[in-house]
């Protein structure tokens, strides 16, 4: 059983033509959503991009370990959502797990683990304001 820490974020999107493959979205694209997904909750949390992240704070979030399962496929102009919540937390990582969803039906499921990096790619620990925003 997966414990949940905190509450979901959800990033909406559409799929696109330019998704998909023989009818299908192209299995690394899904990829790409939840790096969106994670993009925005960042942004969420913290209210800072990510360039902002790194430029004033010396922080970037890298992703250390993706396991995916790709359950059924979506198909060109779905709506579909992202929803990412926070499975654990130390001041070094951060566990995600992502849905891609069309309604309440699963597609996709990731669990991302991140690293939390400075600029030179060493391991650096959040401060206590981040860590609590998470």
């Amino acid at each position: 059983m997966i414990e949940i820490m905190s509450k979901s974020h959800i990033y909406k999107l559409k799929v696109f033509v330019e998704d998909v493959d023989f009818g299908r979205v192209f299995y690394s694209r899904y990829l790409q959503y939840i790096e969106r997904a994670r993009t925005e909750l960042i942004h969420e949390k913290f209210g800072l991009t990510l360039t902002q992240l790194m430029n004033e704070h010396d922080i970037m979030f890298v992703v250390r370990k993706c396991n995916i399962k790709y359950l059924k496929s979506a198909v060109f102009e779905d709506n579909l959502s992202v929803e990412t919540a926070v499975l654990k937390k130390t001041n070094v990582r951060l566990n995600l797990l992502q849905e891609v969803k069309r309604g309440g039906e699963v597609l996709v499921s990731a669990e991302v683990e991140l690293a939390v990096v400075d600029r030179s790619g060493s391991i650096k620990k959040l401060s206590k304001d981040f860590f609590a925003k998470i």
